[in-house]
């Protein structure tokens, strides 16, 4: 066995490494429709998939996204977004290869059937159970309520690429129907059905090996940071050591517009 420690930002890279060979992306983008939804983690999954299959553009991650949660000095309007939205750039909408520039999830989500693919984050994670869930602050559910018809009513595939950094202990479904009681203040929560995406998943497809966490925790930027143990035959294990090196020194985020 080897432990790694991995930072919120390595994690994401990780990830988003990973998510760009998946399967499922790799098939819809040659004979279908990707929606990457503007996030943070999505920043980076969009960042891999268009260099992994060579598709031009000037893309960049730093104003991706349309809420964040920032510390309590930084001011954000209600809905938790930042107060100069300017820069969005829309989603990244990828149909068979093409980069369909500034259209969002709104434009296409009527369109997407059966084969072709969502790429949502989450805010909580589940990870006893494997499932995620968004907070919502939008009262018609934002960009999950576009995606929902079509993950649920045409079987596009939702995939949710989530850092170990947003677990949480409960019943997300308990959790849930507390925070959307009426009545109650702050933000909703949905649970979503999608295929949830961590570094587990990640290191798991990369290596073969059994990849556990088993500790979390740090300081002077290591805030936030996963310990996690990967244990397989030598050269998996080396491998992932390989993975984990390639990554290790990624950043922390920090949006355009601070």
């Amino acid at each position: 066995m080897k432990q790694f420690l991995l930072t919120p930002a390595a994690g994401k890279r990780l990830i988003a490494k990973t998510l760009a060979n998946h399967p499922a992306i790799k098939k819809a983008i040659q004979n279908g429709t990707i929606v990457i939804v503007a996030g943070t983690t999505n920043g980076y999954v969009a960042e891999e998939i268009l260099k992994a299959h060579n598709i031009a553009g000037d893309f960049s991650r730093r104003h991706f996204f349309r809420g964040v949660t920032l510390p309590p000095n930084l001011v954000v309007t209600r809905e938790g977004r930042l107060a100069d939205e300017s820069r969005f750039p829309g989603d990244v909408v990828l149909v068979k290869g093409e980069w369909q520039r500034g259209k969002t999830i709104a434009d296409v989500a009527d369109d997407l059937r059966e084969g072709d693919v969502i790429v949502k984050g989450a805010n909580a994670l589940d990870l006893k159970h494997g499932r995620a869930a968004l907070l919502i602050g939008h009262p018609k559910a934002g960009t999950i309520g576009l995606a929902l018809p079509a993950v649920v009513g045409r079987r596009v595939r939702l995939i949710v690429p989530v850092g170990l950094e947003k677990r949480i202990y409960g019943d997300l479904d308990e959790l849930a129907a507390k925070l959307n009681a009426p009545g109650a203040d702050g933000y909703r929560m949905l649970p979503l059905p999608g295929e949830v995406f961590t570094e587990i998943e990640a290191l798991e497809a990369l290596t073969a090996a059994n990849v556990e966490l088993i500790a979390a925790g740090g300081v002077c930027g290591a805030e936030g940071s996963v310990w996690i143990a990967v244990s397989g035959e030598p050269e998996q294990e080396e491998f992932a050591a390989q993975v984990i090196a390639s990554v290790s020194a990624e950043a922390p985020f920090t949006p355009e517009f601070l």
